[in-house]
């Protein structure tokens, strides 16, 4: 969880750098801005993270940590989506200072893995962590994914979105799970889903009239976890009563919005939709679960 932190400080930051006039008027060159801005990001936030996290154990010789089997892979999506998010705000950001297309990839699309892959060294150097080939595998997934897409089509038609509720089961164990709403967003794996949200207009060649902000959106979510790998923990109401909780998984189908298809000429609204496309859009749904068909509102 602490990668999706710098995550979303780092898509904020690059989005805005990348194309708002304000941010850049005392840069020359695109170029350099772009740069100096991400190479501030990235020292600053790795700095950042040994403080925050890595200072408080110490130091041993590189360790290997399985952790597959934990929170129904919640966690490998969280990976995955930042790695594609990463990859995909940077090569637009290139795009827009002048880079060249193989630079792009090479370089923008890239950077997400080298940086996500930096850190689970760091893990794996810690008492208190390790190196996750688990890990290592979901960030190449979304970094593929962005610059597979760049190269076949140079342009995102099938997008890794994020959205959250809130879950009842935080209150158990606040420690693991988020005592605040904002820390549960980056802890409780039981309100997160990920999406698979489709262009459909982008693979239609003819002219049509299907929205080209429209998308089709497919998610996986889990619920019932108050552990990472079971729920072996004594859960008890204040009148006595035990609880106890079904770990399983779910399937979505919705329907949401591309903002980075929205047309418009300014530069301030193309940041901030960069910056909003990370989330899906709130929407009915249609979830499959525990053999269940249901029909959300949200």
């Amino acid at each position: 969880m602490k990668k999706i932190k710098i995550f979303i400080i780092s898509i904020c930051f690059i989005s805005f750098a990348a194309f708002s006039n304000d941010s850049l008027s005392i840069f020359k060159n695109r170029k350099i801005a772009l740069g100096v801005s991400s190479l501030a990001l990235t020292s600053g936030s790795l700095v950042y993270l040994h403080q925050a996290w890595f200072a408080q154990y110490n130091t041993s010789k590189l360790h290997f940590f399985n952790d597959n089997d934990e929170w129904l892979q919640m966690d490998k999506c969280g990976h995955a989506f930042t790695n594609y998010q990463v990859s995909r705000v940077m090569m637009c950001a290139m795009d827009w200072a002048g880079y060249s297309t193989k630079k792009q990839i090479l370089i923008g699309g890239l950077s997400g893995f080298t940086y996500m892959t930096a850190i689970e060294f760091m893990d794996g150097f810690s008492e208190g962590w390790g190196f996750s080939w688990g890990d290592i595998g979901a960030n190449a997934l979304g970094t593929g994914m962005a610059v597979g897409q760049k190269i076949l089509w140079k342009e995102q038609r099938v997008q890794l979105k994020f959205s959250f509720y809130s879950s009842p089961y935080a209150k158990y164990r606040p420690n693991t799970l988020g005592d605040e709403m904002y820390m549960q967003v980056l802890k409780d794996y039981n309100g997160q889903i990920y999406w698979l949200s489709v262009n459909p207009s982008s693979f239609i060649k003819k002219e049509n009239k299907f929205p080209k902000w429209l998308n089709i959106a497919v998610g996986y979510g889990a619920n019932g976890m108050i552990g990472a790998r079971d729920n072996n923990f004594l859960i008890q109401d204040a009148d006595g009563t035990i609880r106890t909780f079904n770990r399983y998984r779910q399937g979505y189908l919705s329907l949401d919005v591309d903002f980075t298809r929205i047309k418009t000429k300014s530069k301030f609204l193309k940041s901030v939709f960069t910056c909003i496309n990370v989330i899906k859009i709130p929407f009915p749904n249609l979830e499959v679960s525990e053999g269940k068909l249901k029909f959300n509102y949200y």
